[in-house]
């Protein structure tokens, strides 16, 4: 039997943090891989083909803007929404995000795990998908 469901990719360093939100996407229906720095998440999104990131800013090794670039720069990733999810709520950084190619741009802050979901369904409907 095909497995369909929908691949989300969350690139977060924080683990207790990604531990939360595999859970809600698992629940929700959804098949989620964790990459805990920027350069695993790369290797991930090569590897997996997803077909939603999440992306936090503020890792180790490798910053989420600059996994934004990689991925829009790379022929296999470059078709794959990213969402970025992050603590940075500067007006700079949502539209630095945007112009990168970025669907959407979430602040943790302000946002539950299960709004989080919602937010990648809508994302994923508008895809048709």
């Amino acid at each position: 039997m095909a497995d369909n469901k929908i691949k989300i990719l969350l690139i977060e360093d924080e683990e207790m943090l990604a531990n939360m939100y595999e859970v809600k996407f698992k629940n929700e229906g959804f098949e989620l891989f964790k990459a805990l720095d920027g350069a695993q998440g790369l290797e991930m999104a090569k590897n997996t083909q997803p077909d939603f990131i999440l992306l936090d800013i503020i890792m180790p090794k490798v910053d989420g803007f600059s996994v934004l670039k990689s991925l829009k720069e790379d022929e296999t990733t470059k078709n794959i929404p990213v969402m970025m999810l992050t603590n940075l709520g500067q007006d700079e950084d949502i539209e630095r995000g945007k112009q990168m190619g970025a669907v959407g741009y979430l602040v943790k802050a302000n946002i539950t795990p299960a709004e989080v979901v919602e937010a990648v369904k809508v994302e994923l409907q508008k895809l048709g998908k």
